[in-house]
């Protein structure tokens, strides 16, 4: 599901779920309360205390807080119009 029906931006979702499974969720819980609680200790380390490789190893907390363009280190092979024409203008 995505804001914009753009069904390349659910790949970033997935990303970020699949981090949270293999690294910081376990597998089993005895209720959903014990859950619901870990799940969101889980997503606070994710946010607050994990360093992101596709952020420059920085935390994502703290490059919200940056001002000004980014080093990434993903590469983006989905091409959109506009990012076409960015490119058509550069060259």
């Amino acid at each position: 599901m995505t804001q914009n029906g753009d069904p390349y931006e659910n790949a970033m979702a997935e990303r970020v779920n699949g981090i949270l499974k293999t690294e910081l969720i376990g597998k089993y819980y005895n209720d959903i309360d014990t859950a619901a609680a870990h799940i969101n200790r889980c997503i606070i380390v994710y946010n607050y205390k994990r360093r992101h490789s596709s952020l420059n190893w920085q935390i994502p907390a703290d490059v919200h807080k940056q001002q000004g363009p980014q080093i990434k280190r993903w590469k983006n092979y989905y091409k959109t119009p506009k990012n076409n024409l960015e490119i058509m203008e550069k060259t």
